[in-house]
């Protein structure tokens, strides 16, 4: 396909922190509604698949309706296909496993769980592009994963050893993620790269849909409020994916992310008014030590994004 739209200059995209955190922050706040509404789905006997198929389809349909009303369909035009297509085969995997380990765990040990994508992010620089790190950010993998302990050990027998492997594995897919926008960010709207990841995952759900579990709905066969609460998860699902591109096109990853963590205080309210359950004294006692381990490691990546002068290095 041919390439970027002619006013479309990403590198010429000026950097707004402040606007960026304020995004971020509240596509953290729609994100935790959508969290909410799919453990409420499953719980009125809608399968997983079909939510995110109604998910990444109603983004993909808005996008391509409100595009071509305006006749600027243009924006649509990109010279990465592959590159959006790797995306959304991760992205869609990484989807699976974020919404669905709230169907598993309580909300907000399923959010805290999600904070160890920080932690990931480190591992895998180390991992896949050999970046050196210092001393703070090994010590703040080593405290979230002191955290991860004291939330989920052997003792722990309020969170299945199931829901925990996949809030973990959730919190892995969405570091890789996180890399991704970030590189397409630099040559594509995120109107572009929202509209590509709902499209090309969405066949890939309408797939699961003859293969529902015989414990829920079949497929298509809801009453008005199911209906409704699937929609709101397509509606408020492409809210979140629109601030968080927009976030990581106006700031560094390292800078926004640090808004996440307001979410763990929303699902834990959600939690608490919805379905009565206050996480438990191990929870209250992890969390800290996953989310600070994810502000030092937010914080390192600031340090050594400053200019340097001279022979002057930073490890971090």
């Amino acid at each position: 396909m041919s390439s970027a739209p002619d006013h479309f200059h990403p590198h010429q995209t000026p950097q707004r922190p402040m606007f960026a955190l304020g995004l971020r922050l509240l596509s953290a706040l729609v994100f935790s509604v959508v969290l909410l509404l799919v453990k409420l789905t499953g719980e009125r006997g809608i399968w997983l698949p079909e939510a995110l198929f109604w998910r990444q389809l109603i983004p993909a349909t808005l996008i391509l309706g409100w595009l071509a009303s305006r006749g600027d369909l243009v924006r649509l035009r990109t010279a990465r296909p592959l590159v959006h297509a790797r995306r959304a085969a991760i992205g869609t995997l990484g989807m699976v496993l974020t919404l669905g380990v709230v169907q598993l765990l309580p909300l907000a040990e399923a959010t805290v769980l999600a904070f160890t994508s920080a932690i990931f992010a480190v591992i895998l620089s180390v991992v896949l592009l050999r970046e050196k790190v210092g001393i703070w950010r090994v010590s703040a993998v080593a405290l979230g994963m002191i955290g991860v302990i004291i939330m989920t050990g052997p003792s722990q027998g309020h969170l299945p050893v199931f829901g925990v492997a996949v809030g973990i594995g959730a919190a892995f897919m969405v570091a890789l993620v996180s890399i991704q926008l970030r590189e397409l960010g630099r040559t594509e709207e995120p109107i572009t790269i929202v509209f590509y990841f709902s499209a090309m995952s969405a066949p890939f759900l309408a797939m699961a849909l003859p293969f529902t579990d015989h414990r829920y709905q079949a497929p298509f066969h809801h009453d008005l409020m199911g209906w409704l609460m699937i929609g709101a998860i397509g509606v408020l699902g492409l809210a979140t994916q629109m601030l968080m591109t927009a976030a990581l096109r106006y700031g560094r990853v390292a800078s926004v992310i640090v808004m996440d963590y307001a979410q763990f205080g929303w699902s834990t309210l959600w939690g608490w008014l919805v379905f009565d359950h206050l996480p438990p004294t191990t929870t209250w006692l992890g969390a800290p030590a996953i989310i600070g381990a994810g502000l030092i490691i937010a914080w390192r990546e600031q340090v050594r994004a400053r200019p340097q002068t001279g022979d002057e290095t930073v490890t971090a």
